[in-house]
This record gives structure tokens, C-alpha cells and sequence, in this order.
């Protein structure tokens, strides 16, 4: 027969349930493929990286063009305005040239001037007779002569004195 309750407790009952425990949450000795350190050192950077570094290198090449443009501008306007300042001192070099020659003209093409250079080197006389030629009036000689004799035209006098070339 037997007894109920008259069983002899196991005393190593509260070690064994707490080894059991243990060996639960222990962590079992698997391989896991790709964790670790040495997974991730072969991994490389991380996409995000990449991505972050494109957009500072992007944002960074578009300043380096904007400044380019703008230093080209900069130059551009410099050489327009030193070739624009060079242009004015020419136009204002051309226009006293201009206004000397207008006085020189108008020095040397004075009636006076012209007078008295005639009258002093030349020995010319203003004349007091004046001839009226009527222009719509054909000459006698030129109706009684050949038009296409050439000889015809030329006159001479007969009376006239000849010079002795002897």
C-alpha cells in the first residue's frame, strides 16, 4: 500500500527548474551568416552615406559653378568697361581733332585770305568787266564747221604776232 504524501521530496527540484531557466534565456551557439563586426566591415558604407555625400558634393559643385559664372561676369564687365573708357577717350581725341580742322578750314578758305594770297604771290586783279555767255545760243563757228572736224575748232589768228624762237 501505499501513502500519499509519505514521498520524500527532491530536494535539487529548485536547482534543476533554475538550470533550465538558464539554459532557456542562455544564448544557443548558432552560426548566424552576416552579423557581426567583421559582417559589417565587409558590408561598406551604408547606402544613406552614399546618398549624403552625392548631395553635399552635388550641392558643392553647383557653388563652384555659380562662382565661375559670376567671376566670368565680373571679367566680362571689366573688359566692356575698360573697352567702353578707351572708346570715349577716342571719341573725345577724334572730336577736338574735329573742331582744330574746322578752324584750320575756316582760317585758310577766308575770302580775305584768298584775296590777298592771290593779289600778293600771283599778281591777280579782281575784274571789274564781266562776260554774259548764253548758254542756249549755238555759236556761228560751230554751225558753219564740220561737228566732227577736230581741226575745225581751233582758231588761230593770223594777225597775231609770232614770237621768233631763233
Amino acid at each position: 500500500m501505499r501513502y500519499q504524501g509519505s514521498e520524500a521530496y527532491k530536494l535539487d527540484w529548485a536547482e534543476r527548474r533554475r538550470e533550465r531557466r538558464e539554459a532557456q534565456s542562455a544564448p544557443s551557439f548558432e552560426v548566424v551568416s552576416g552579423g557581426g563586426l567583421d559582417a559589417r566591415a565587409r558590408a561598406g558604407v551604408s547606402p544613406q552615406f552614399v546618398a549624403r555625400v552625392r548631395a553635399v558634393v552635388l550641392v558643392a559643385a553647383a557653388l563652384i559653378v555659380l562662382g565661375m559664372v559670376r567671376v566670368a561676369l565680373s571679367s566680362a564687365t571689366v573688359s566692356l568697361l575698360s573697352a567702353n573708357s578707351e572708346l570715349s577717350a577716342q571719341v573725345e581725341e577724334t572730336q577736338s581733332f574735329n573742331e582744330q580742322l574746322r578752324i584750320q578750314r575756316s582760317a585758310l578758305a577766308s575770302n580775305s585770305r584768298i584775296s590777298r594770297i592771290a593779289t600778293q604771290n600771283y599778281g591777280m586783279v579782281l575784274s571789274g568787266d564781266f562776260v554774259a555767255i548764253d548758254l542756249d545760243a549755238e555759236p556761228a563757228a560751230e554751225q558753219a564747221s564740220d561737228p566732227t572736224d577736230g581741226d575745225a575748232a581751233q582758231t588761230t589768228d593770223v594777225t597775231a604776232p609770232q614770237a621768233d624762237l631763233s
